[in-house]
């Protein structure tokens, strides 16, 4: 098996824990504006999505979100973040590896940029690793699953689509990824990845397991 030549990595589930705190905030925040869902119901729906389509999707299911929620709903969850979250364990010795076999590597997340360095700046020595190396939808003005963010990081290191490979945990980043063309692994620790699967990634139940799976 020969190597990629890039690796693009989302980053909130796939480099840092923060999915957990950040659904169950969103749950309990939609509760108090009339939409009761279960944390299944969250991470079924709503991971992976634009904090507009979250809105967006909350609303159509009976949410009374006011005008400002998606700026108070921000606050609330970066100040949540500031409080820390841990990484996903095998994160560091796949940089590791990846630096060792001069492998390059990259991050193309839905998020903000201010959220990615809320929670991987928590981590400096990562953070370092990734300074100039970060794609955020809210700076690029496209977002999955539209596949021009991993084309973006793909461009900016010079490498064509099939000559990289793409770690996401949401069905948005498996999708964008097969419309651009690139192979995807589905990460998904806690199940079988089928709804990961189903958009064509091929299942990762742990980071530790990526550097074999690619040819390291």
């Amino acid at each position: 098996m020969t190597p990629p030549k890039l690796v693009i990595f989302d980053c909130d589930g796939v480099l840092v824990d923060s999915e957990p705190p950040t659904l169950s905030l969103l749950r309990d925040d939609l509760a108090a504006h009339g939409l009761n869902l279960t944390m299944n119901d969250i991470e079924r729906d709503y991971t992976g999505l634009l904090m507009a389509n979250v809105a967006k999707k909350a609303r159509e299911n009976g949410a009374d979100l006011p005008a400002d929620w998606i700026e108070q709903f921000y606050d609330r969850m970066f100040a949540h973040l500031r409080k820390g979250v841990p990484l996903i364990e095998g994160v560091v010795e796949v940089f590791d590896a990846l630096n060792v076999a001069g492998i390059a590597y990259r991050v193309a997340s839905n998020g903000p940029d201010e959220k990615m360095e809320i929670t991987l700046g928590a981590h400096p020595d990562l953070y370092a690793r990734l300074k100039g190396r970060l794609h955020s939808a809210h700076t690029h003005g496209t977002a999955k699953p539209d596949p021009e963010l991993l084309l973006i990081a793909a461009r900016a290191e010079g490498v064509a689509p099939e000559d990289c490979v793409m770690i996401d945990d949401s069905p948005s980043g498996c999708i964008a990824a097969r419309r651009a063309g690139i192979r995807c692994f589905g990460f998904d620790t806690a199940g079988d990845g089928a709804r990961l699967v189903n958009e064509g990634a091929e299942h990762l139940a742990s980071m530790r397991d990526l550097c074999a799976r690619i040819g390291l």
